[in-house]
Formats: structure tokens, sequence, C-alpha cells
């Protein structure tokens, strides 16, 4: 990591203005040739093994043919670490449960225990405590194949979704990933399924003992954990009591309403939730009440899970997710803030296809905001059901920044706006896909060992929407404005920074706040925000950059403290700005990085994962994030400059 620098004084010349100017030309270039015929864009989403590992194991399940099984483990291998693991990101040395699903794929396919690669995996596995030590998740897929015992497995009954809304207690008051993974998660805790593998296929050499897959696994009491964790362990052996004494009409019932509710929120492409676990799980769910795989539901369930694939040569793998309407609103503000005018035909086509992927039906959101109209934008190209809150935003503010006439479209757009708005929680804040998805305890409960089964409000969200809110005019006199702003004082961290939920991390959640103060209309002059930009400015590195590393979600001392990092390094850079900083010679600083560190091509290289699934557990790493951003920093420095001169 490089050390912190020491500013000296700014010198905006000719000369280096025309580098900058090259930068963005350069760039711009990069941007527009990326463009699919279609005129959206759409980059991989680059996330860990599991998703690749899990889509070979779910084709033995159902019993596909596994004609891929050698591109898929040749993908896993390439991914394998020097010392036997796999990463959830770049640089963290390897983590347990990604590789024991790695490992056992890896047998499925072929690969026998002493293969050398294989060999340096299982002593990983058995340094870090062997398979028991793993996620839930991971242990379910054990359970699947017949390598632990289900009575290990923390339960959550099937009988939960008769629970109704009303109750407090129902399945909506799960985030809307993890209500869409366990509806059908439920059904095969209900069935307990084991698919057998033949001998030469067991994992037993990933287990310290042999009697722990069947005889040591369990939820275990916590001597010195948290009391309400642990009187969670209770109530799960109390259901496990339940599970083999139910109630043979109540269980059956319950099984019916989860498959009905399976069945409903299948999108017409065939996807569930528009990412992989809700997919596999429902497969797999479904293949339990006894679907086959040539079942219409399987059949456009399985393509679409296909359609997350990529491949390169011998390799082929899986995406957890696919991002196109993200990309193409990141897309076309950096393009915006780069000076390409609304008129351009690429702005024309990517506008005109954001505003067809509006949603105008009911989703789960209306479970608890019934009169609320639709109106929001997904993450991918179909999500009917899960429109959320931070693509919605940023989609409008690209819209306001690219389109040729906003007049024209002016329903569309105040309908997205008021779905936005009508989405904000008690608390002020605004989170990812419900309202009012807080009740936090729920993550104490065996089965949340992620920490991310609910969807509390965060500050990166309640920012896209206040510079949402900004862009249309709204100002602090707003009435959703207010609860806002104190919902962003509260959160704010006594050195300055705000958290961020979906990008790394601290860097990513002070962009998303200063960006929006300053276009909403707050004093950026105002002590909290003067905190904000001095915390950037203290943690930019030695050669000019910003980086943060993933792990400083576990550990505070490494809060905005990494590698440089095109993307973020652009993140601070517009943080910056929005404070009032464009003279700052920390951000001189950061353009020279920008522009020195920008490839014949016109881009920028990132190893790094700079985005967030699930904090500490799951790591993205958004292969158009090194593009985009740069990009859009580079063009609000320009701009700031000129207006600068003009003033």
């Amino acid at each position: 990591m490089s050390a912190r620098r020491e500013p000296t004084a700014p010198e905006v010349s000719e000369t280096f203005l025309s580098q900058v100017k090259h930068a963005v030309q350069q760039a711009r270039a990069a941007m527009l040739k990326m463009r699919t015929p279609e005129g959206y864009w759409w980059a991989e989403l680059e996330s860990n093994v599991t998703i690749t590992a899990e889509y070979l194991m779910l084709h033995r399940f159902l019993g596909l043919p596994e004609d891929e099984a050698p591109r898929l483990a040749a993908y896993i291998l390439d991914k394998q670490l020097p010392n036997g693991g796999w990463s959830i990101y770049y640089g963290d040395g390897g983590e347990l449960s990604t590789s024991v699903e790695a490992y056992l794929a890896l047998k499925m396919a072929g690969l026998s225990a002493q293969d050398e690669r294989m060999l340096r995996a299982q002593r990983f596995i058995l340094k870090r405590g062997g398979a028991l030590k793993t996620r839930v998740f991971t242990r379910i897929f054990l359970a699947l194949f017949g390598q632990i015992n289900w009575e290990g497995i923390p339960l959550l009954p099937v009988e939960f979704v008769l629970l109704p809304p009303w109750s407090g207690l129902s399945i909506y008051e799960f985030s809307s990933w993890t209500r869409a993974t366990v509806v059908p998660l439920m059904i095969i805790m209900a069935k307990r399924p084991v698919c057998p593998l033949p001998q030469e296929q067991w994992v037993t050499e990933l287990f310290l003992d042999p009697s722990e897959p069947f005889q040591q696994h369990r939820v275990a009491w916590k001597p010195r954990g948290p009391h309400l964790e642990n009187f969670f362990v209770l109530v799960d052996r109390i259901l496990k009591l339940y599970y083999r004494l139910p109630i043979p009409w109540l269980r059956n019932l319950a099984i019916r309403r989860a498959q009905a509710w399976i069945l409903a929120h299948q999108e017409r492409n065939g996807d569930w939730a528009g990412i992989q676990p809700p997919m596999v799980n429902s497969l797999l769910a479904l293949s339990c009440l006894g679907y086959d795989h040539d079942h219409e539901v399987m059949r456009r369930g399985l393509k679409a899970l296909k359609f997350f694939t990529h491949q390169e040569g011998d390799r082929l793998w899986l995406q957890s997710c696919i991002s196109p309407v993200w990309d193409t609103a990141l897309a076309v503000r950096a393009l915006a803030a780069a000076g390409v005018p609304p008129e351009d035909p690429a702005m024309v086509q990517a506008t005109s296809w954001l505003l067809a992927q509006q949603i105008f039906e009911p989703g789960d959101w209306c479970i608890k905001a019934p009169n609320l109209p639709p109106g929001g934008w997904a993450f991918e190209f179909f999500n009917n059901w899960y429109p959320d809150i931070d693509d919605s935003s940023m989609v409008l503010v690209a819209l306001k920044e690219g389109l040729v006439d906003t007049q024209k479209h002016k329903g569309a757009l105040k309908q997205g706006i008021d779905w936005c708005l009508g989405m904000q929680s008690e608390n002020g804040g605004f989170a990812s896909f419900d309202k009012d998805n807080t009740k936090e305890w729920l993550n104490a409960i065996p089965f949340g060992d992620l920490k991310a089964l609910v969807d509390p409000p965060t500050e990166d969200i309640t920012g896209r929407v206040l510079e949402m809110m900004g862009a249309f005019g709204y100002d602090l006199d707003h009435p959703a404005a207010g609860p806002a702003l104190a919902f962003l004082h509260r959160t704010q961290h006594p050195d300055g920074p705000w958290w961020g939920r979906w990008g790394v991390n601290y860097i990513y959640g002070t962009w998303s706040v200063l960006v929006a103060l300053a276009r909403i209309g707050e004093n950026m002059r105002q002590p909290y925000i003067r905190r904000a930009a001095e915390w950037l400015k203290a943690h930019q590195n030695q050669d000019g950059g910003w980086g943060e590393a993933c792990d400083s979600y576990r550990r505070p001392e490494l809060k905005g403290v990494g590698d440089s990092t095109a993307s973020q390094t652009a993140w601070a850079l517009m943080a910056l700005m929005a404070a009032g900083e464009a003279q700052a010679p920390e951000l001189r600083a950061g353009i020279e990085y920008l522009v020195r560190t920008q490839n014949p091509e016109g881009r920028w290289e990132e190893l790094y994962y700079t985005g967030t699934g699930f904090p500490s557990h799951f790591m993205i790493r958004y292969h158009l994030y090194r593009d985009c951003f740069p990009l859009m920093a580079l063009g609000q420095y320009l701009k700031a400059v000129n207006a600068e001169e003009q003033s």
C-alpha cells in the first residue's frame, strides 16, 4: 500500500489540460466502442468460483448431461491460488467456503483426490478447520450430495411461508435476495434430498475427523456468544423436533404455497430475482417436487441460467448476476460528463433503451407500499418483481443528463421519481429493494451467517436518491429531503466518511453522499462536509490515487486504506469536486494518477474488487467500473476548470 502523499501547490497549465483532454477523448472512444449493437452497455460482473461450482453441481443433481463439466472445471482450476485455496476477492489469500465448493465441484468433474492441485486444496481447507467450518449455503450443497447430515443444517421450516405479512414475521421481513433464495430452500429443507455420489467423488478427506459430517455436525451453542444468537440455537433445536413430528396437512399446505410462490415469481424469460442463488435453488426445489428437467418451467429456468455464462477458450463460467441497466446508466453519465451531447446517436439509442426498461408492474415491494404506483428500474434485463432504488435513481439521473427532450418523457420520469421517493423508510433513509426492511435481529438466526438477511436503508442509496432529487430541481425543502439528510447526519462516522453498502467501502459511501449533497443544494462549507473532504485528502496514496481494501468491512483500521485503483480514485475525485475542492493539490495529483495510468486503449487496469454484494462475504469486480468512473471524473474535472476560468 502506498504511503500518504504530501500535497504541493497545483499548477493547471495548458500542457496539463491538454493531457487531460486527450485522456478523456481516448476513454470516451473506448467507452463508445464497448457499446452493444442494440445501444446498451453490458460488462462482466465477476465474483467467485462458487457460482460456477454450484452450476456444475446443479447439473449433477438434476441428472443433466455434464458435457460442460470439463470447461467449468478448467475455469475453477484457473482461479486456484498458489496456496491451494480460492478467493472471494483479489488478494484475500483464499476463503474456506469458496474452496470447499470448488473442491466438491472438481471432484464431480472427475479430478482425483491425489491430483497435485487437489492435494494443495486439501491442505488449505484442513488448515482452516475443515469442511464443517463453512457457511450454511456451502453445507447445504454438502448435504445435497450426502457428504454431511441434513440434521446439522440450521432449519427454516417451510411452514414459515404461511405467516401473513400483517403478522410482522413473514417472508417479507427478509430482504428481497434472501426471500427469493429461502422460499425454495425451505422446500429443499423439508424434503432433505440426497443425490448420492460414487465413492471416488466423496470429500471425506476435507474433514478433520471421519465422524464429523454425521455425528458432530449440528448448530452449536456459543458459551460466550451473543444471547440472541444462542436463543435462536434453542429455537433451531425445537424446530428440528417439529420437523421429525410435523403436522402433515400443515406441511403439505406450506409446500404447495411455497411452490405457487416460486412459480408466480418466475420471470417470463425463466429467471428468478435476477441473481444466481434463487435461480439455482428454485430449480432444485422444483426438482424435489417432481418437476422433470424437461418441464417448461425447468427448461426456461435452465435457459435463463445459461444466459449468465461466459466462455473463453477452454473455460466456461457463470456470473452471479448481470448488470446491463446499471452499466448503461453509468456509461451514459460518463459520456455526458465527457461532453458527449444528448443529440449524439449513441446517447439517443442508450437513453431510449433505458426508457424501455422501466417497470410498470407490481412487485414484492408492494407488500409494504401497497398504494404506490410502480415505475422503477431493475439491475438486469428481466427482473420485474424486484426493481431497486439504486438503479432507478441512477437511471433517472442518467436520463436527465443524457436525454434530448426530458419534457417528452415527463410522465415516465415523474413516475420513476415518485416510485423512488415513495420507497423512503421511516428512519428517513432509502434501502435497496424494500422500505422498512429493518428487523436486523433476524441476522442472529443460525441460518443468517452472512449477516445479510435484511435490507435496511444505507448511506450510499440515500445519497443516490438525494442526487436524483437535486438533478430534477428538488431542494432541501422537499418533504423527503429533511429526513434523508437527518439519516446521513446520524450515519456519518466521527472522522468524516460514510460507509458504503454496495461499493468498497468508505470511499464509495463518501462519494455517494457528497455528490448528492452538492447536487441538492446543501451548504458544502459546513463542518460535517469539511470533515468528510479532509478525511478523503488524508487517505490519498503517495502515487496520487486512492484505494480501499475489501477487508475494511472487517477491520476498521483499513478504512480508506488500500492500493490505488482507477474506480476508487475516481470516486474520491468526484467527492472532492462536489465539496468545492477542484483547486486542491490532492485533486490535481489524483487527476495526474488517472492520466498516468490510462493504457494505450484508453482504458484502465483494475484487478481489485471494488463492488460489494454482501460486505465481507461476497465481493464483486464490475468490469466496467475501471472505465466509466475515471471517464466521469476526468470529464467533471474539465468542466470544473472551465467553470473556474469563466467565473
